[in-house]
């Protein structure tokens, strides 16, 4: 499949990063770096549904491309959501102003998994694949190109509470209630993500990221039990099925907002790079991971308020701490919507000075 002949990639420090090779600078990007802090971004949603953006490869690929043009970004990463594949395994997801997403009929008993249609799912995000192809010829090697996929765990949590939740109590009493039909659940996401990420990487994702977004509302021992068996499946067997078809060895990045209890465990699970949410410090995440994997963060969203000497400052330490080898700068979450332009010049600017 790798022969759609794409442009040579003319910056790969994030490859380098992710691989604990030297860079020439810190590599840097920015979770959710294509949003609604853009005008530019706000004035495509004026024009299109939420949804039907991730659906279009030509809109996404645009969207995609908005925060490059900009900034001095070292990646990019495909414009889509994680609740595409509770999409594709037959439930509807709304994206409603103010609001966010929302099922209009959330999976209420284990009765409702009759529901979901796993056979072929990965067939009906295949405009994901379509929008990363494209990206890679649009972007014409200017920088790698990341795909993406929820995690099965914060997956079973939208598809259950109908949405964000704040305490994520009708999946936790899943768990307790019915735990051998949670483990169907999770069984069946993980199975759909993996076809998922092998058609990404297909499609010339260049490395993919895994956004277990809801660990946080887990306990460490059920974080062990109900997150970490299902990550290692979909790094080990992505892994082996990439080797069997010899298609390219990736680099993973797995991002469990907060786990930070268990890096330790985290670290053994063979994903190249950990993306660690603000409440972690870098020194001692070093520490629980060890030398041989790569670290990715981890500034707090809400720093981004400040004014840029203090960005500049804050970035600056940070960026010291973590060390130019084996680390990807980001945010410790996603950028949120009022967020200044200025801070994002700022503190990509302060990533690449930091050394």
């Amino acid at each position: 499949m790798h022969t759609q002949g794409f442009p040579e990639l003319k910056n790969d420090n994030l490859l380098k990063a992710a691989r604990g090779e030297p860079v020439e600078r810190v590599p840097v990007w920015v979770m959710r770096q294509a949003g609604r802090y853009l005008p530019e971004f706000r004035e495509i949603r004026k024009q299109y549904d939420f949804f039907t953006v991730c659906r279009t490869p030509s809109i996404a690929c645009e969207v995609t491309m908005q925060p490059l043009r900009r900034f001095d970004l070292d990646a990019s990463i495909i414009f889509s959501d994680i609740l595409v594949i509770p999409q594709a395994l037959g439930l509807t997801v709304e994206m409603r102003p103010d609001v966010g997403p929302v099922f209009p009929e959330p999976l209420q008993t284990p009765a409702d998994l009759k529901r979901l249609a796993p056979e072929g799912a990965v067939d009906r995000v295949a405009y994901v694949g379509e929008a990363i192809t494209m990206m890679r010829h649009v972007l014409d090697g200017k920088v790698p190109l990341i795909g993406f996929t929820g995690a099965p765990w914060t997956l079973m949590g939208y598809m259950i509470e109908g949405g964000g939740s704040k305490t994520m109590s009708k999946t936790k009493s899943w768990l307790l209630c019915y735990p051998e039909d949670s483990e169907e659940l999770l069984t069946m996401l993980t199975s759909v993500i993996i076809d998922y990420l092998e058609m990404q990487v297909k499609a010339g994702a260049q490395m993919l990221q895994i956004f277990e977004s809801s660990a946080e509302h887990l306990t460490k021992s059920d974080f062990l039990k109900w997150c970490l068996p299902y990550l290692k499946d979909i790094h080990d067997q992505l892994t082996r099925r990439l080797k069997e078809q010899s298609l390219p060895l990736v680099p993973m990045t797995l991002f469990a907002k907060g786990a930070a209890h268990s890096l330790t465990e985290q670290s053994t699970l063979g994903y190249d790079v950990i993306s660690l949410d603000w409440t972690v410090d870098p020194e001692k995440a070093r520490e629980q991971v060890g030398p041989n994997i790569t670290l990715q963060g981890n500034l707090d969203p809400q720093d981004m308020y400040k004014t840029p000497e203090e960005i500049r400052v804050l970035v600056t330490d940070m960026v010291r701490k973590f060390g130019k080898i084996r680390y990807i700068a980001n945010l410790g979450h996603g950028i949120t919507p009022q967020t200044p332009i200025v801070s994002m010049e700022t503190f990509i600017d302060a990533v690449h000075k930091a050394f």
